[in-house]
């Protein structure tokens, strides 16, 4: 081997250390997966409770708007907190299996770049189902722009692919904003489909050749 490719090899290992220094590369692609597989269930299970409430299911029992929209809420945050430990088991054992540390100061960067947005996201829209009880069909677009600002502003922490969801995400809740009405399809595609794609992309592209 010449000193040339001695110095391009030094290189290239310098390169992967800082990379792993400065970027979260425990992320499990099929932790995408199942957050996307969990979206589809909750976006049916949704489905099936406005279903209900359109032939009348809830008038039957003396049910109210109201007690529609808590159920969906309650659905949102089943949904949001079976996906979360999925994510976590699956990246946590992704970490494990590269022998990397899962919690440092480079996963706290990303946390915390990826709480921020989504914490003003959910006070924004509490504020909206408070403040103004009839704006209830921009929930499903503004939850996809905060997501998408939450991926793009923590993409400097993990993977570049990251950033590119992010920006699919916040162009789908910019349509979903000028068709109100069918909110709960583009909530289904960009936390469902575009989760299961871009995870798949992931796996393929990080894990499995590893």
């Amino acid at each position: 081997m010449s000193s040339k490719e001695e110095q391009l090899n030094a290189l290239n290992d310098i390169k992967k250390m800082m990379d792993r220094s400065s970027r979260f590369i425990s992320l499990s692609g099929l932790s995408g997966v199942f957050a996307g597989c969990t979206a589809l269930v909750g976006a049916y299970l949704a489905h099936l409770e406005l279903t209900n409430s359109a032939n009348g299911t809830y008038d039957k029992y003396g049910f109210t708007e109201s007690d529609l929209e808590a159920n969906l809420i309650k659905l949102g945050l089943w949904v949001l907190v079976i996906a979360l430990i999925g994510g976590f088991l699956l990246t946590l054992r992704q970490a494990k299996r590269k022998k990397l540390p899962f919690w440092d100061r480079t996963s706290k960067n990303l946390l915390v770049n990826l709480a921020i947005p989504l914490f003003a996201g959910g006070f924004f829209i509490i504020g909206l189902l408070l403040a103004h009880p009839g704006t209830f069909g921009l929930i499903a677009p503004s939850c996809l722009l905060f997501y998408g600002l939450a991926l793009i502003n923590a993409s400097k922490y993990t993977y570049t692919d990251i950033r590119f969801l992010g920006i699919c995400e916040i162009i789908l809740g910019l349509v979903a904003m000028f068709n109100i009405g069918y909110g709960l399809y583009f909530w289904a595609f960009g936390f469902g489909v575009l989760h299961i794609f871009y995870g798949m992309l992931m796996y393929f592209k990080y894990e499995r050749t590893k």
